[in-house]
């Protein structure tokens, strides 16, 4: 908590690593990691709540203490963990970092635990229809400007965007893709006790147990990847395209889980794939996902088409644009990131996937097909930014239906021409894809 809200580090990221150190296996891991990410998530309401039950604002509370009530307050009021034994390991941590506030401490539990969760969410935003945004914020720990962009994809439902907002705040499984030519989904359900996904043709759901013990993992025949990360490049893959399909372009491929689908795709096709990553870590992280597949790693900005050296004479083929973006959609992977991002966060990002995407329809040739991937739901960032590319395209460009493309009977995905998935709806992560083709 301390390494997260004062280094801004990511708790998926230290977290294991901190468990490994202090020898913490089994139901203690478990435990450990429920109360890390269970209070990440719920932060901001658990916030309202201590500050009002200790009558000052949470800026005047230092932070280490800060950081253990909060701890105290999630688990009396989201866990099964004996209100005596919260409040006491709760205390006893203040004594620690903070001796002074030991009484303050004490005081604060015992009227944190005097109501339940949803008492506390009455009394702060009561359930009259007055402010439905703040209710929904503090009942679901989201802050209200996601809230509301949430509930702008999902057509003002509210009751709808309850489910979706409840949806980020449930752990999600473990997902893994089968590499096409090099494992099938079956094969590898049965190698790791998992399922076989709902959708796409190369999905595994994952039981339990870690990920890279996986002998398929670290052979390179499958990655991780949510399954909707795997419907998009499918789509991408299965869209149709006019003459030659030999050249395809992945615009943005760090880290590399979208690359390593498509060029394990390509590799059955005869086809090549130039994966462009202009972080020079990042790509090096593509270059390990996809070693051993026919793909080419070039460092550079994907906005500077012509300092892409691989790139065809002619244009690509097909071409993916997955943009950099505010991550709305994968809320319920990273438990602080809700808390970080800003309406501020957008204009630049809102301003760099329209270059992305026009430099995509660049890139490509007539006849060939663009797929404009987010992992948001943000109306800016998907629907409005696809449009406002392709009035600025100086290339003429036709929005084919994407729904028919994605792989599998996939449900409840509106009238198109674009696809939003939901974490609600589809188990997935809340991918947008937007297919283009591009004319002469």
């Amino acid at each position: 908590m301390a390494a997260v809200h004062r280094d801004d580090a990511y708790a998926n990221l230290v977290l294991p690593k901190m468990l490994r150190e202090r020898g913490l296996r089994g139901r203690d891991a478990a435990f450990a990691t429920e109360l890390t990410y269970g209070t990440l998530r719920l932060t901001g309401t658990l916030d309202a709540i201590i500050a009002a039950a200790a009558d000052r604002d949470m800026a005047r509370i230092d932070p280490p203490v800060r950081d253990a009530l909060r701890l105290g307050a999630y688990q009396l009021l989201r866990t099964r963990v004996a209100p005596h034994g919260a409040a006491s390991t709760t205390v006893d941590l203040v004594r620690a970092v903070a001796p002074g506030a030991v009484g303050f401490a004490n005081a604060v539990l015992r009227r944190v635990g005097e109501q339940d969760w949803d008492s506390w969410i009455d009394r702060l935003a009561p359930a009259d229809g007055t402010d439905p945004v703040r209710r929904l914020a503090l009942e679901h720990a989201h802050p209200a400007w996601i809230v509301r962009a949430i509930g702008d994809a999902l057509r003002a439902d509210v009751d709808e965007t309850a489910r979706a907002l409840a949806a980020d705040n449930e752990a999600p499984p473990v997902q893994l893709t089968a590499r096409p030519g090099l494992v099938t989904a079956a094969e590898l359900a049965e190698q790791v006790g998992g399922e076989v996904g709902r959708y796409s043709p190369y999905a595994v759901y994952l039981p339990g147990g870690a990920p890279g013990d996986i002998p398929a993992i670290r052979q390179g025949r499958a990655h991780v990847q949510d399954e909707g990360s795997q419907l998009v490049a499918t789509a991408l893959a299965n869209a149709p395209v006019d003459g030659r399909d030999e050249r395809w372009l992945d615009l943005c491929a760090g880290p590399g889980g979208k690359a390593g689908l498509l060029g394990a795709i390509a590799a059955q096709r005869g086809a090549r794939l130039t994966a462009v990553e202009v972080t020079p870590h990042r790509a090096e992280l593509v270059e390990n996902a996809t070693r051993n597949l026919p793909v080419t790693v070039v460092t550079a900005d994907g906005r500077d088409v012509g300092a892409i050296e691989e790139l065809p004479e002619q244009g690509f083929d097909r071409v993916l644009v997955d943009a950099p973006c505010t991550g709305l959609g994968a809320l319920r992977r990273r438990p602080e990131s809700r808390w970080r991002r800003q309406p501020t966060d957008l204009p630049p990002l809102t301003g760099l996937q329209r270059e992305l995407l026009g430099a995509a329809i660049r890139a490509v040739r007539p006849g060939g097909v663009v797929a404009y991937v987010t992992c948001s739901p943000h109306l800016v960032e998907t629907d409005v930014g696809v449009t406002e590319a392709c009035r600025r395209s100086e290339h003429p460009v036709d929005l084919l239906d994407a729904r028919a493309l994605l792989p599998g009977d996939v449900p409840d995905l509106g009238g198109g021409p674009s696809v939003q998935l939901w974490p609600h709806r589809h188990g997935t992560d809340a991918m947008f894809l937007a297919v283009l083709r591009r004319g002469e």
